[in-house]
């Protein structure tokens, strides 16, 4: 069995993300598959001898998305042409649907109705062929599949808008003026869907861009070639990909060590300096002596020396990390996972009560009531698309990233915004994380120096947790330094529990256990060696001052050394995830209430019923509610 991850191209909504799961998972030779639709990738345990990487990528393509199987691809490049085509289109929809707004609420007057009527035909149909594309591609080969998605209900809904406007342009006045029913068109709201449409996808793959960012920077750290010393002591630059158990290697100061081995010979002095603070977290390097195991992506510091290879490639300790990161981060919270299915029941449910309530106008009325048996499929489809939805959760989110960016609070998970509330465990990171490194400090001297010497407690740091423990979190203080040192700095920040002399995998495992028991994690720290048990983590912060690394994988980041931005970060989720409450509550209510008035469930008793034009309108309102009701989170204190 083989277990990768791979880049998926065109996933926009959970539904599309839901799409890609079921139909990996319904492959032959397919065991297991995890969508990660924000870092937009695909964890896949399959039997090789069954089903390849480009069969799946053959079956995904025929249901309108993609496969990245060439390792060589740069997925980047990709993703930003993408976004530029998706921002260019977002524009263009945005100038149609102003003009076209312009012309239905009568602002800019062009003639008379016919006139205005075709103006806003031929408006809306470019924007429908443009900007609309690739909704329309989607939708057709989800159906044509037997799927659907968020891309089924909105071109159904403009298709329908759009088609029933035309008709009502040309003919309208004749068909239903015979039978006394008011004539309208609905250009501008298949024209408005649509951009509302492109604008949200606009702000979340901004958003997603630099989710998948950690990944290939991990890749990045070890160097592209390395000095291959033969048997008689020449040096030939190769390919790190040539390297092999056993082959000898020449690192010089300040070259990063290309794969896993033992040192053989310092050739400056008796001792080679190697910073391995990407592993350890601890800022002083390490020196190394003939023996000393050297580890791929460590930095050389001071002095030139020899090591044999034992690892390379996949069976480095940098590769067993990128490989725990894309792991931790394609596993789904339970959440995501009824999202996902809510996704695969809306769109065909809220199509099916289209249907019904045409059928059921039609068949119980008679032709003498087809106009309103298509007024009322038109209306349900229109007030039932996710605009308020699809608004519900992002301006939110938005929102209260904005508000925490005032604060000094990166937030770029929503996930974390949902589960912060919630976490009862904070496992912490020593060094840059509770405590400031001493960099003014001879490494080479590191045996003599006192605690206070090579390192300092933070501001704020025990009233930091304190807060936290006042407010149900536990803290647990991990390091890869010695018993004595982290013993020390856990006293004088008030952590009663720590662990010392950790490796990455370690921290990893606690992370894991933690959650086994049942506590909702968060993890702090500021290294590449907290990168795993960040990805691992319910919710990962870390320090504006760590690697970049750190602050790729992890969730938030706090910009500033103050750790009081946790709680503060802790009290923002609270808040925003009511609002997200509320504001998921005031679109299902609008649902829940207003597709039956649309489909006419009222009309029989009081002559009412919602048509297209107010069933437009109240779409509007209600994700203008939703929008305002955000929009407090921001000015909204405590």
């Amino acid at each position: 069995m083989e277990k990768k991850t791979f880049a998926i191209l065109g996933m926009m909504c959970a539904g599309c993300s839901a799409n890609v799961e079921r139909k990996l998972a319904s492959l032959t030779g397919v065991k297991e598959v995890a969508v990660n639709l924000p870092g937009r990738s695909a964890m896949i345990e399959y039997d090789d001898s069954v089903i390849s990487p480009e069969k799946m990528k053959e079956e995904l393509v025929n249901i309108g998305y993609d496969m990245v199987v060439d390792e060589d691809t740069n997925v980047a490049e990709l993703e930003k042409a993408s976004w530029r085509a998706l921002l260019k289109k977002t524009i263009v929809s945005w100038v149609f649907a102003i003009l076209v707004m312009a012309i239905s609420m009568g602002w800019l007057h062009i003639g008379d109705k016919n006139t205005a009527n075709q103006t806003m035909l031929i408006i809306a149909l470019c924007n429908l062929i443009y900007c609309g594309r690739d909704i329309y591609k989607s939708a057709i080969r989800q159906l044509l599949h037997g799927s659907a998605n968020m891309d089924t209900l909105v071109a159904l809904s403009t298709a329908v808008s759009f088609l029933f406007s035309v008709f009502n342009t040309f003919w309208g006045d004749s068909f239903w003026g015979a039978r006394g029913i008011e004539n309208h068109t609905y250009f501008d709201a298949s024209v408005m869907i649509i951009t509302f449409v492109l604008t949200g996808r606009l702000l979340e793959e901004k958003a997603k861009n630099n989710t998948s960012a950690a990944i290939r920077r991990l890749m990045t750290l070890t160097p592209k070639t390395a000095h291959l010393a033969d048997n008689d002591g020449n040096i030939t630059e190769v390919p790190v990909s040539a390297l092999g158990p056993g082959d000898v290697i020449e690192v010089r100061p300040g070259e990063s060590i290309p794969v896993d081995g033992k040192l053989i010979k310092a050739l400056d002095g008796d001792t080679a300096y190697i910073d391995e603070s990407m592993i350890s977290g601890e800022p002083l390097p390490v020196g190394k002596q003939t023996g000393g195991k050297v580890l791929a992506g460590t930095i050389c510091k001071q002095g030139r020396f020899t090591f044999r290879a034992q690892a390379t490639g996949k069976d480095t300790l940098l590769a067993g990390i990128i490989k725990m990161v894309q792991e931790a981060q394609g596993s789904k919270p339970p959440i995501q996972k009824l999202v996902d299915k809510v996704a695969l029941y809306f769109v065909p449910a809220v199509t099916g009560i289209a249907i019904l309530t045409f059928l059921l106008w039609w068949l119980i009325g008679g032709s003498s009531q087809l106009p309103r048996a298509i007024l009322s499929a038109v209306s349900v489809l229109v007030i039932a698309c996710p605009c308020a939805m699809g608004l519900a959760t992002p301006t939110a989110i938005m929102t209260g990233i904005g508000r925490a960016s005032q604060d000094g609070i990166l937030i770029k998970d929503a996930t974390a915004l949902e589960l912060l509330r919630r976490v009862d465990t904070l496992v912490t990171d020593k060094t840059g994380t509770i405590t400031i490194p001493n960099k003014n400090a001879d490494f080479t001297k590191s045996d003599n120096l006192s605690l206070e010497e090579r390192e300092t407690l933070k501001p704020n740091a025990r009233e930091t947790v304190e807060a936290l423990r006042n407010s149900g979190v536990n803290v647990i203080m991990t390091s890869g330094d010695k018993e004595e040192a982290v013993k020390y700095w856990a006293e004088k920040a008030g952590i009663s529990e720590y662990r010392y002399g950790v490796m990455p995998q370690d921290k990893d495992d606690l992370v894991k256990q933690l959650q086994a028991d049942g506590h909702v994690v968060a993890m702090a720290g500021d290294g590449i060696n907290d990168s795993q048990a960040l990805a691992r983590a319910d919710v990962s912060i870390a320090m504006g001052k760590g690697t970049d690394i750190a602050m790729d994988v992890a969730q938030l980041t706090l910009m500033s050394d103050d750790l009081r931005k946790i709680p503060e970060a802790i009290n923002l989720s609270r808040r925003t995830v009511k609002t997200i409450r509320q504001n998921l509550f005031f679109s299902f209510i609008y649902n829940v209430c207003c597709i039956p008035l649309a489909a006419g469930v009222a009309a029989p008793f009081f002559n009412f019923q919602i048509t297209p034009s107010v069933a437009s309108a109240l779409m509007a309102m209600s994700s203008v509610s939703v929008v305002l009701n955000s929009l407090r989170l921001a000015s909204k204190k405590g």
